[in-house]
C-alpha cells in the first residue's frame, strides 16, 4: 500500500490487555490465517487475492491472507445469509460461479487468465463487472453487479476487522469493558491514537 499512514507507530495489539479474554481470542485469530482452505480450491483462493488486493488497494500479504481466509471461512459456514435479493443464488454459488466467469471473461477479451493480465487491464474488467457491461453470454447464472456487490462486501467488512488496518487508520479496537471516558469532539483517551503528521 503506498497510502501515506497517519498513524506509524500505533499498534492496537499494544491494548489487548484492556479487552475481556473473549474480545482478545476473537481479535488475536486475526493475526494469523490458515492457508488450508475448506471450501475455496487452490486457484479460486489465488484469484481472490488478486481481486480483493485491487478492491482495497493493499498488496499486505498477511492481511489479504487473512481477507481470503475470512471469505472461504464464510461461504464453507451452514451459517445462512442475512437476506438476498430474488433471483440471487446463494454467495457460495454466486463468488464460485462469479469466478469463474470472471476468468471467462478475461480469456474472451485477452486470451489471459485474470491473474495472468497486467493491472491497469484487471482493473478495467472489474470496472465492467461493476457496470455489468461483460458479455451476457458469458454470464449464464448469475448477474456481474451482484458477483460484484457482494465480493466487495465480504471484502470490506473481512479488510476492516484486521488489526493491521485497525492500527493503519488509528481506530484504537474494542472499548469493552473499559469504555470511552472523553467523549467530546477533539477529546481522546489516553489509549487511543494520536495522529503523527
Amino acid at each position: 500500500m503506498s497510502h501515506t499512514i497517519h498513524y506509524p507507530s500505533f499498534n492496537v495489539m499494544k491494548e489487548k490487555d484492556a479487552w475481556d479474554d473473549h474480545t482478545q481470542s476473537i481479535v488475536i485469530a486475526r493475526l494469523t490465517s490458515a492457508l488450508d482452505y475448506l471450501f475455496l480450491t487452490q486457484q479460486e483462493a489465488e484469484l481472490l487475492s488478486v481481486l480483493c488486493s485491487i478492491l482495497v488497494d493493499d498488496s499486505t500479504a498477511d492481511v489479504l491472507q487473512y481477507v481470503i481466509s475470512h471469505i472461504d471461512q464464510t461461504l464453507f459456514s451452514s451459517i445462512g445469509e442475512s437476506q438476498r435479493k430474488a433471483g440471487v443464488p446463494p454467495e457460495k454459488e454466486l463468488i464460485r460461479q462469479g469466478l469463474l466467469n470472471l476468468d471467462h471473461s478475461a480469456k474472451n477479451a485477452f486470451a489471459l487468465t485474470f491473474v495472468e493480465l497486467d493491472r491497469v487491464m484487471q482493473k478495467q474488467l472489474l470496472q465492467n463487472i461493476s457496470e455489468a457491461k461483460e458479455p451476457l453470454s458469458i454470464w449464464t447464472g448469475i448477474t456481474q453487479q451482484a458477483f460484484f456487490q457482494k465480493l466487495l462486501k465480504l471484502t470490506i467488512e473481512s479488510y476492516c476487522s484486521h488489526p493491521k488496518i485497525w492500527s493503519n487508520i488509528g481506530y484504537a479496537g474494542p472499548a469493552y469493558p473499559r469504555g470511552y471516558i472523553r467523549t467530546d469532539i477533539g477529546q481522546l483517551d489516553p489509549w487511543e491514537a494520536r495522529l503523527e503528521q
